[in-house]
């Protein structure tokens, strides 16, 4: 309390004004903020720079010539062949998954909500391998539908539509749990609105709902793409690993290192390497103009 003497010669008590708190953080002692510096520079250079710079190293290794003849070989164009045919596939799909299933879990009210939600966190819960496995046992030749798919000559495993289906069964929440707590946060007062003035619900959606989610669903779009891409564990499952026809790229990474073909495993890598820092690059940009949308 401050106490001030009035005209009247009364003394007033008055409340001490709240002096701000300092921040322990600025009050620290530099060294301890450079130690923290130094440290998470040391885990970072260990756990992610140093392993890109072995393999791009590697790729190199022997030469100029043997990289571009690893990428250039008849199986490498086929498995990025695949790759981008199952990206391509698996993305589209995915978008319009997430984009409905954020619009159903976020603005209605309905039973078994909860269900969904676990149902769309499951292949976050799920390991590829079981995911992959679980494609074998309902398309597999002794599977639940093996022997009618067999009759029609339909095949799924080991074979592109496999790849496709445990592709998208793995990537399939990333565009809905970016949209998901966006759509939250907006709420629903826009699209109410909009209806009481007489639009409709594909004019509320393309004038109203998009804008306002257009940067957090690129976002969710690239995280996507970049793990139908870098897939390995179910696509392996379900693929039969047959070279030139269901090799993707990880998988043809694997054949070549096992195959003791160093370089040339290391230079496919390399390639989905420039594919995921493009991708980082991408997301980096998405993630600095999002607070601002």
């Amino acid at each position: 309390m401050v106490k001030e003497e009035a005209a009247n010669g009364l003394v007033v008590a008055r409340p001490r004004p709240n002096r701000p708190r300092a921040n322990r953080a600025v009050d620290e002692a530099p060294w301890v903020k450079w130690i923290l510096i130094l440290s998470a520079a040391l885990l970072l250079g260990w756990l992610l720079i140093l392993p890109l710079i072995v393999v791009l190293t590697q790729a190199l290794k022997q030469g100029w010539g043997v990289y571009v003849a690893a990428l250039t070989d008849a199986d490498a164009l086929s498995a990025l062949r695949l790759t981008l045919l199952v990206a391509l596939i698996t993305v589209p799909l995915n978008t319009i998954f997430g984009v409905a299933a954020a619009w159903l879990l976020t603005k209605f009210q309905f039973r078994g909500k909860s269900i969904l939600v676990t149902l769309v966190d499951l292949p976050f819960a799920v390991s590829p391998v079981v995911g992959g496995l679980m494609y074998v046992l309902v398309f597999g030749a002794q599977g639940w539908l093996g022997p009618w798919l067999q009759e029609h000559d339909i095949k799924i495993i080991f074979a592109v539509p496999g790849i496709v289906l445990a592709t998208l069964f793995i990537t399939f929440p990333f565009v809905a749990r970016e949209l998901i707590p966006l759509m939250e946060d907006q709420g629903t007062q826009e699209e109410e609105a909009a209806i009481t003035l007489g639009a409709k619900g594909w004019r509320v959606f393309w004038q109203v709902t998009l804008p306002n989610i257009k940067w957090g669903l690129l976002y969710g779009i690239i995280l996507c793409n970049a793990r139908a891409m870098g897939e390995f564990g179910a696509v392996s499952v379900v693929s039969g690993h047959i070279r030139g026809e269901t090799n993707t790229l990880p998988l043809h990474v694997e054949i070549l290192y096992n195959e003791y073909q160093f370089s040339a495993s290391f230079a496919v890598a390399s390639l989905l390497l420039l594919l995921a820092l493009a991708t980082l690059i991408v997301k980096s940009w998405l993630s600095s103009r999002l607070p601002r949308s």
